[in-house]
């Protein structure tokens, strides 16, 4: 056992005696020691419920013979956190995450880990320490919202922060406005469309490091509970058979993530989380590569915010797990591969089924023939950019419009709410990038309240920053390079033409290479406004959203 390390022989005396002060019994401590990384907390919605989770996989670890010991994780909530300088500690904790929890599992020498993630940044940040670390290890989360109900119909928080959009521009009532607020969100869990939380969570089932149903089974249901249980004992089944990590988070398994990705139509999110999951595996993911998996791959969901499906629709119409059974109708993934359930993906999928073809259409009867995600280039964004594709109107497509240019997300709300933007605009939001921001804040409050003012099927948004998966329309985002780091996006002037064409992958602005290079002479950059304390930390080390806005050490100057 690697614990022996700490609990064996008469040079760990000392190390033993601080385990009796915890109060353990030389029972426990001759068992496998395993980590329980506890995403609980007392302010996201999706947490409040871990400390159940984090019970049951105790439980579960206990019954097949190993001795759990829970420690924290931080997290962030995205929607408390939006509009304001929290958004900019929202993405920097992915790695801090990370970081803490690799130092937590290497300082006390854990044999295995449960991770116990939820929302945005903690299923990623904790995939990245499973990677590191590299121990056997299991995901549960702790499970999706259920949707609210407005008007006899489902809603969710994405429709909450469009409310606010359609409530100033004279669309929507004050008292509408607090029927939305007070129904929007009914349940603890991850907000209840395919979100980034979301999103991650069923791709941390796509990649094989959670059991099925870990992606969609709601927070408020038992069998949340009794997947907990199991994945308590399945840990012990992969620490008895070595399998770890980096056994199943293959090269082939980040790719068939990103297939399982393009199907449900996921966040943009995920296009920062799975290259910065692939970086830890020693994958080097260029996020261009993603168009040719779109191209073969149908777009099988419309959740929301791209439908009228929810997460709790998703679970009854078979998960996850019937995605994949549809995928692999066409050989679309590599089914041969290990996953934590100790069987591989074909043998996961054997017996799933799809039990409602409007919730996962049929891959021959998909709702779009590629998938959710396009990867754009050109003038404007030489190292690329993303959009959702499926949460794009189609009138969207193709656009052309002059540029209406912000430096920061504050100027471009009240640019909107204000109704300065008109049809046929292009927004630009800059200086938003993981640098700029910095910490690459969500630009979610500008696209809901385009959308909100009934301007999503009119007006694009592109920023070096990135959207919430709550976000639909022509939302473009982690425009590469940025502009703090002098990209073309900070050579944009008010009125510049921009074109876009998300079939044909091609994002550019029509001003002509001899006047952008006269602009970058005369170029003045914006300083990031926060200089000090972690995010000033990171902003030294972290690169290129199109890098998945992963941290390097600096290099020494010669």
């Amino acid at each position: 056992m690697k614990s022996d390390t700490v609990k064996k022989g008469k040079e760990h005396a000392p190390h033993r005696s601080l385990f009796n002060a915890i109060g353990f019994t030389k029972e426990e401590m001759e068992r496998p020691l395993v980590g329980i990384v506890s995403s609980y907390n007392e302010i996201v919605p999706g947490h409040i419920n871990i400390d159940k989770i984090t019970e049951a996989v105790k439980l579960g670890v206990a019954m097949a013979g190993g001795t759990p010991v829970s420690f924290p994780a931080i997290a962030v909530c995205d929607g408390i956190a939006m509009g304001h300088v929290g958004m900019k500690y929202s993405l920097v904790t992915r790695d801090l995450i990370a970081d803490s929890t690799e130092c937590m599992a290497l300082a006390h020498q854990f044999d295995a880990l449960v991770m116990i993630p939820n929302c945005d940044k903690n299923v990623p940040g904790l995939l990245m320490a499973a990677a590191r670390v590299n121990v056997p290890t299991i995901f549960v989360s702790g499970g999706p919202m259920l949707a609210g109900r407005v008007d006899g119909k489902k809603t969710s928080l994405s429709s909450m922060f469009e409310a606010v959009g359609a409530n100033a521009a004279g669309l929507m009532s004050d008292e509408k406005l607090e029927e939305y607020e007070c129904k929007a969100c009914p349940t603890c869990g991850s907000c209840s469309g395919m979100y980034t939380a979301n999103s991650m969570n069923c791709l941390t089932e796509a990649l094989g490091m959670g059991l099925p149903g870990n992606g969609t089974i709601p927070a408020v249901y038992s069998d949340r509970i009794r997947l907990a249980k199991h994945a308590g004992m399945q840990v012990m089944e992969l620490y008895r058979k070595n399998i770890k990590p980096r056994d199943i988070m293959t090269k082939e398994a980040i790719l068939n993530a990103l297939t399982v990705d393009m199907a449900l139509g996921c966040s943009t999110n995920s296009m920062l989380h799975l290259p910065a999951i692939a970086h830890e595996i020693g994958m080097d993911f260029e996020i261009g590569f993603a168009n040719s998996i779109s191209e073969k791959t149908p777009n099988l969901c419309h959740l929301a915010p791209a439908g009228n499906t929810y997460m709790e629709d998703l679970n009854e119409a078979g998960g996850v797990s019937a995605v994949m059974k549809e995928l692999a109708k066409k050989d679309l993934l590599h089914t041969d591969l290990l996953t934590v359930t100790g069987k591989t993906v074909k043998e996961n999928i054997a017996n799933a089924r799809n039990l409602n073809e409007e919730v996962i259409r049929p891959i021959d009867h998909p709702y779009s023939k590629t998938g959710g995600i396009a990867v754009l280039k050109g003038n404007l964004a030489p190292d690329g950019s993303v959009v959702k594709r499926s949460a794009v109107d189609d009138k969207m497509l193709v656009h052309q419009g002059p540029a209406r240019v912000f430096d920061c997300e504050e100027d471009a709300i009240n640019a909107i709410m204000a109704g300065k933007i008109k049809k046929g605009d292009v927004v630009v939001i800059r200086y938003v990038g993981p640098k700029g921001g910095p910490g690459m804040p969500e630009m979610l409050s500008p696209t809901s309240a385009i959308a909100g003012m009934g301007l999503d099927d009119s007006v694009a948004l592109i920023t070096d920053g990135r959207f919430s998966g709550a976000s639909r329309g022509a939302s473009i985002g982690h425009v590469s390079p940025e502009a703090a780091v002098a990209g073309p996006i900070a050579l944009v002037e008010e009125g510049d033409l921009i074109s876009i064409d998300i079939p044909n992958y091609s994002i550019k602005m029509e001003v002509t290479d001899e006047v952008l290079a006269q602009r970058r002479k005369k170029l003045v950059l914006r300083a990031p406004n926060i200089t000090t304390g972690y995010v000033a930390r990171y902003v030294s080390m972290v690169t290129s959203g199109n890098r998945g806005a992963i941290l390097e050490v600096p290099k020494c100057q010669e």
